[in-house]
């Protein structure tokens, strides 16, 4: 994919700033992978509360930006934009990500709308789950 191509995958996204939390796009492999940045700085309204005095993104961001890039790389592969989180798992946190990190995102289709997700920094892993994510119309009994 294009540069530009990658800039209009991202638009896609039914979040915009400050819910958006994919800066950057970096890779996408349609029914395959995908790969993103979140520059993590201290301006981010979370840090206030989560800590004041020793600012950490929060674990549920993190995983977050990695459903969103789960949700691009879901538009490029032609299956639609999910709208539900159908269940995560295997949530492991190993790093915690602090202001002047940046964070690479990284996303791999499994099939069924599963997901394997790893994000990390410097080279280290933060976290990494599994998600199954599902279109609305899907999601209903």
């Amino acid at each position: 994919m294009t540069l530009a191509e990658l800039d209009d995958l991202l638009r896609t996204l039914p979040r915009r700033y400050p819910a958006l939390l994919v800066d950057r796009l970096l890779a996408c492999e349609p029914g395959r992978s995908a790969r993103g940045v979140k520059c993590v700085t201290v301006g981010e309204s979370y840090f206030q509360g989560h800590f004041p005095d020793y600012p950490v993104m929060p674990g549920v961001l993190m995983l977050e930006a990695l459903i969103q890039l789960s949700t691009l790389l879901s538009c490029a592969s032609g299956q639609g934009v999910p709208g539900t989180v159908r269940s995560l798992d295997r949530v492991r946190f190993k790093r915690q990500v602090i202001p002047g990190d940046q964070l690479l995102l990284e996303t791999r289709m499994e099939g069924g709308g599963r997901f394997s997700l790893k994000a990390s920094v410097a080279g280290e892993t933060a976290t990494e789950a599994e998600v199954v994510l599902v279109t609305d119309a899907a999601a209903a009994p």
